[in-house]
């Protein structure tokens, strides 16, 4: 884990991402007393398989979804960016937005999803997973940091310096954490998320066997795994 002490951001696709893929991480960083912010890029009004639930009866469904899952783990506070579920595109608006929420929250410590496609991986196989990712690490470096970048946003909105990122991995991380005090939390936050979730032991097998997967080689009962950057100044 990072020995920073500052602000946290998780930037993620849909609602439900920092829940599956980094929750007890979440939660650990919030019982250090790390002050998190989630930004979720897209209103996940594509994420269902209920043929009577419109998107737009979605969105405020898994908007709400989202909230009590964040407070379960200890999250300050959720921010929705509103694009569209399943259609993101790296775009200049995507770009300044995001980089917003950076110069605005001020993080230290940001947390997002893998840019890379893999096979054997399945959330990486969701192009808005990768299209955030991707996106994420440019604003992270250089357009949150340069001045020249997004001039509109300034004054309002000042340069900000993230000193450390974690992307989601699965496969052969370089940082595996601990989760095995906060695995509980993650599967409670995980059920918050009831328009996602059907058949709830069959989502925590899954969940606990691929957390076991990951800590097997350190030890620990429950792991999330990431590769760590260090933001170059």
């Amino acid at each position: 884990m990072t020995t920073e002490n500052g602000p946290v951001m998780f930037v993620a696709a849909h609602p439900d991402d920092p829940e599956f893929l980094a929750g007890g991480t979440v939660a650990r960083l919030a019982r250090d007393d790390r002050e998190i912010t989630y930004v979720i890029v897209t209103s996940g009004n594509k994420g269902s398989s209920d043929r009577g639930v419109t998107s737009e009866q979605l969105v405020p469904i898994r908007a709400e979804e989202q909230r009590r899952a964040a407070r379960v783990l200890g999250v300050e506070r959720v921010e929705f960016l509103g694009y569209e579920d399943g259609e993101l595109t790296d775009t200049r608006d995507l770009r300044r937005d995001i980089t917003r929420q950076i110069r605005r929250w001020r993080p230290d410590l940001i947390i997002t999803l893998n840019p890379q496609r893999t096979y054997t991986n399945f959330p990486a196989w969701h192009r808005d997973h990768r299209t955030t990712g991707r996106v994420v690490l440019d604003c992270v470096y250089p357009l949150a940091r340069d001045h020249l970048s997004f001039p509109e946003l300034l004054p309002e909105y000042e340069p900000h310096l993230v000193r450390d990122v974690y992307v989601v991995q699965w496969e052969r991380p370089g940082l595996i954490v601990n989760i095995t005090d906060t695995m509980d939390l993650k599967l409670q936050a995980i059920r918050c998320h009831a328009s996602q979730v059907g058949d709830f032991n069959t989502v925590e097998t899954r969940i606990r066997n691929r957390a076991a997967t990951l800590g097997k080689d350190k030890g620990y009962a429950c792991a999330e795994g990431f590769d760590h950057i260090v933001v170059p100044g």
